[in-house]
């Protein structure tokens, strides 16, 4: 009895596991059944004994056939998107970037010490063909141009490609020579700011017919760029950018379609051909400086004029027997051209080094064209008509600064209508003399003179005697502010260690005179050109 009773035990206690192990089955054929599947519970498949092990079933899973979902447009979009990107990176065999703030120099030759081997730049993000690592320098493909960069500047690689993706955009590649960037879309001699080389890259904001509006980075001239697409200059597709011609004998001779070159001291641009008043003048231009020649007219005294569009001056008049044109013009153009980097951000620091580590010393001010003694990639030093132990720094990075090579523009002046006679007296004859030479020391306005000299010698024509040094000369007089100048005050400027070392005169308009330095000879500026450290009235009431 006892025995039959243990066994009755046993096999109550096995139908209790098998109870169990079906109680936990059905949520897994639940599982399963979520999963898109069906379950079938096979009994006859596995026979356990009921003493030794827990019953379980086998489980046969039949698949289903459930329709592929449906994507909305912006997914299509978005997977259409990755593809292109996919198809461009695959492009290229060996992916490089830049990745800098500001822009790396192409080189002819791996030399960073000339200046005279840059045959292009690479702006920030833009994509490179590595052809070879040397080390400090990659030998690449960009452009349609092939020459060296500071690697240092650059990511390769799977690093490349990530940042590849987030750089695509719709950009319109220059398929012939030359395509000129206008200011409005339209064809209009007036309205040309630039030119698109072939090979050059442009992002594309918006189209409109055979006109594409491009991004204003990196362009000189205009805020709202234009390029003509028809007629083969340009195609547009989904694309990096990509190196940019910097050839600068090139530039040089390509900056004007019809050029025009002041070939003496300087020319007042006029905005009619009348010379009885001086309200009519609009700017100056001075010698070896270019313009855009738009027509040829002739005065009622008979006498010839051209037309010109030159820097900020839209368009404005210059008596044509003072000017060159034609092959005349253009090799006196590559004898005048010169680099220089032109502001494009207010109040830019310069520092005593090419480094934000370097201290500043002064700022410049947006539309200003310094020369470049020295260029670095991401810096660039500039002539600030200062000591020769001084370094002027600016950094190129944000596209604070734009390089151009060519020559220089007119210069936007109008006369001070709130002057006296007397003072207007002053700074016309003081402008006489713009390009001629800097001589350290001399006083001479014809031969040559220095900062000092010049408004010593420009004040005393007319019974105003002054100190010899601008450090004694910033005593004269009375301060002022800046508000308060009038046409013939003095502004004085400083040094690195803030010692005063250069002065120049106001001429009114936002501009002054000064005999600048041995680069620059005596020349027009923005007042503002560089922070002023004190301002003077050395005239004060005269009216004759």
């Amino acid at each position: 009895m006892a025995g039959n009773s243990r066994g009755k035990s046993r096999r109550r206690q096995g139908k209790k596991d098998n109870s169990l192990y079906i109680k936990m089955a059905a949520p897994i054929a639940v599982v399963f059944l979520l999963l898109g599947g069906i379950l079938i519970f096979d009994k006859t498949e596995v026979k356990p004994d009921p003493e030794t092990e827990p019953v379980t079933y086998a489980v046969t899973e039949v698949e289903t056939t459930t329709e592929a979902p449906t994507l909305s447009e912006e997914e299509l979009a978005a997977l259409e998107l990755e593809r292109k990107k996919d198809e461009e990176i695959a492009k290229y065999k060996n992916l490089g970037l830049v990745d800098t703030d500001g822009f790396v120099n192409l080189r002819s030759v791996a030399d960073a010490n000339d200046m005279t081997n840059i045959i292009g730049r690479l702006n920030d993000k833009a994509a490179f063909e590595l052809i070879e690592d040397q080390g400090d320098w990659y030998l690449i493909e960009s452009g349609g141009l092939t020459g060296y960069i500071a690697s240092r500047y650059c990511v390769t690689g799977d690093r490349a490609k990530e940042l590849a993706r987030d750089e695509m955009a719709e950009r319109a590649i220059i398929t012939t020579d030359i395509v000129n960037i206008r200011s409005a879309p339209e064809i209009n001699a007036e309205n040309v700011s630039g030119k698109a080389r072939k090979g050059e890259r442009y992002e594309v904001i918006s189209t409109d017919g055979d006109w594409a509006y491009i991004s204003p980075d990196y362009i000189v001239g205009t805020n709202t760029p234009y390029i003509n697409t028809s007629a083969g200059n340009a195609e547009i597709r989904f694309c990096l950018d990509e190196a940019r011609n910097r050839d600068l004998r090139e530039l040089a001779l390509t900056q004007f379609e019809n050029i025009v070159v002041c070939n003496t001291g300087y020319l007042n641009v006029r905005t009619s051909t009348s010379t009885s008043s001086k309200q009519n003048i609009c700017g100056k231009f001075l010698k070896g400086s270019g313009a855009e020649l738009l027509d040829t007219v002739t005065a009622d005294d008979g006498s010839t004029w051209y037309v010109i569009k030159s820097g900020d001056i839209g368009k404005g008049y210059v008596a044509a027997q003072y000017c060159l044109t034609g092959k005349e013009a253009k090799e006196m153009a590559l004898e005048c051209a010169t680099l220089t980097a032109r502001i494009k951000a207010e109040n830019l620091n310069v520092r005593t080094e090419p480094s934000t580590d370097g201290r500043v010393w002064t700022q410049v001010t947006s539309g200003q064209a310094y020369p470049v003694i020295d260029q670095l990639d991401g810096w660039v030093e500039i002539d600030l008509d200062s000591s020769d132990d001084d370094k002027a720094y600016i950094s190129t990075s944000n596209g604070y600064v734009e390089l151009t090579y060519g020559l220089s523009e007119a210069m936007k002046y109008s006369p001070a209508e709130e002057a006296n006679r007397f003072r207007q007296s002053v700074v016309d004859y003081a402008c006489q003399f713009i390009g001629n030479p800097y001589v350290w020391g001399g006083t001479s306005l014809t031969n040559g003179c220095d900062c000092s000299g010049f408004v010593q010698s420009v004040l005393k024509h007319f019974g105003i005697y002054i100190e010899r040094s601008s450090v004694y000369q910033a005593k004269e007089g009375t301060g002022i502010k800046s508000d308060k100048m009038r046409p013939g005050d003095l502004i004085f400027y400083a040094n690195s260690e803030g010692t005063i070392n250069h002065v120049g005169m106001y001429i009114g308009g936002g501009y002054m005179v000064n005999a600048a330095s041995r680069r620059a000879g005596i020349k027009i500026y923005k007042w503002n050109y560089r922070t002023p450290v004190a301002i003077r009235d050395v005239i004060g009431d005269r009216v004759e």
